[in-house]
């Protein structure tokens, strides 16, 4: 079978690879609708470290070509929506309250760290009666594809942020996770929402999932300018973009006893660092939170009700939309360049 993926550091291409083989419990999927993400270009970039050959992509929804003879809930033919997390349900650690690290940090993300991903004409999903979800009725590819990742990880900002009714709230960076942290923060209950972010198409976006208020780093520092509309700093401040100078930012914005909440890749050579008076010499009693991606059916079937019942639109983070296999190249591309116009880009393989 062929793939893209990442050659090796920074060098990305086409890759013949044997179709992966399915365990008793797993499946075998052909994908139906792919979409490149910008943890895909950051591995690439070498963001995990050295790969040779690895398939990338992790956002998928796809058609079942094989099913262990242990899988009790699937059949081939099935269409289904694939976690981007989809943890080892056998493993002591997804016992406790956060699933996404099964074996060691952040390794139920099986795809692009322990295994080829989804950017391949099948993949290999571990466990499929715990990792997998039918599409459900009404539900299109494409909007199922963005609850994979984006919106479950957006979300995870959210509940990571203990926003209440009639909070403030920050959201610092509005790419999709960004958005999916606006959408989720209004249905949490937030009062007034305040995006940061600059690119047009994102500011709309923002706006129609619910912020209140766009703040830019164009029209000087972004924390007076937070403090100015809050009068004393936010309840709860989501990370969802930025850099380490973004944490401090995050910190200094949130009023004592406020919650910030990370969902934001820092590059490993970063170090986050607040000068002490940010944390109130150690005294706020702000709350620091960092989260990764929760997996699992569950997980996913509760986003997709999400979407079945109205409750947000995930295509409004849909900017590009590509056709054939051959046109992951130029999807992950525009993926990796950023241009100004983009949100989220699909493929359709089917």
């Amino acid at each position: 079978m062929k793939g893209f993926g990442m050659l090796s550091i920074n060098q990305a291409g086409w890759i013949e690879k044997e179709k992966p083989s399915c365990g008793a419990l797993d499946a075998i999927v052909h994908p139906i609708v792919l979409a490149p993400c910008s943890s895909d270009t950051h591995i690439l970039h070498g963001g995990s470290g050295e790969h040779t050959n690895l398939i990338l992509g992790h956002e998928s929804v796809g058609r079942i070509v094989e099913v262990g003879n242990l899988v009790k809930n699937f059949k081939v033919g099935d269409t289904v929506v694939v976690p981007c997390t989809t943890p080892d349900w056998l493993t002591e650690n997804v016992q406790g309250e956060y699933n996404a690290h099964d074996e060691g940090l952040m390794n139920s993300f099986k795809f692009l760290g322990s295994k080829d991903g989804t950017f391949a004409e099948y993949f290999h999903v571990n466990q499929a009666d715990a990792n997998l979800v039918l599409l459900p009725e009404g539900v299109s590819p494409e909007a199922a594809v963005m609850t994979v990742d984006m919106m479950s990880t957006g979300f995870h900002g959210v509940e990571n942020a203990n926003i209440k009714f009639g909070d403030k709230v920050v959201v610092i960076g509005i790419g999709p996770v960004g958005l999916m942290a606006v959408a989720g923060s209004k249905l949490h209950g937030a009062g007034q929402i305040i995006a940061i972010g600059t690119r047009p198409n994102c500011i709309e976006v923002a706006k129609e999932y619910g912020a209140t208020d766009i703040v830019s780093y164009k029209n000087g520092d972004i924390v007076s300018q937070i403090m100015e509309l809050t009068g004393d700093g936010a309840d709860s401040v989501i990370i969802a973009g930025g850099n380490a100078e973004s944490f401090r930012q995050a910190v200094e914005m949130t009023k004592p006893g406020g919650y910030i909440s990370n969902v934001n890749f820092f590059d490993i050579k970063e170090v986050l660092a607040m000068p002490a008076y940010s944390w109130g010499l150690g005294m706020a009693n702000k709350t620091i939170r960092g989260g990764f991606c929760p997996g699992g059916a569950l997980r996913i079937r509760k986003m997709l009700d999400m979407v079945k019942y109205n409750r947000v639109d995930t295509t409004k983070l849909i900017t590009h939309r590509f056709n054939g296999m051959e046109e992951i190249e130029d999807a992950f591309n525009l993926m990796d360049r950023k241009s100004s116009d983009l949100i989220k880009p699909v493929v359709f393989i089917d």
